[in-house]
């Protein structure tokens, strides 16, 4: 979303409904969402944002905190 002010509509569905599928490489995969906080979600932005620095900018422009979700397989 940019940094707008109100979170993206699939942070609300992955809140709502943790499982999800994702395609990697060509194959389908069941995982679940769990969102990451304190020392977790720090060390993951600071990849995130090495990875994508525009990241840092969208942060900078909202004062909601954008969230760090992390997409674990499903058992």
């Amino acid at each position: 979303m940019g940094g707008a002010p109100s979170h993206p509509a699939w942070y609300w569905n992955l809140k709502a409904n943790p499982e999800a599928r994702v395609r990697l490489r060509g194959r389908t995969l069941r995982v679940s969402a769990e969102e990451v906080g304190g020392e977790e979600k720090r060390r993951l932005w600071a990849r995130l944002v090495e990875m994508y620095p525009p990241y840092q900018h969208y942060q900078e422009r909202t004062a909601r905190e954008i969230p760090v979700l992390v997409l674990r397989p499903a058992d």
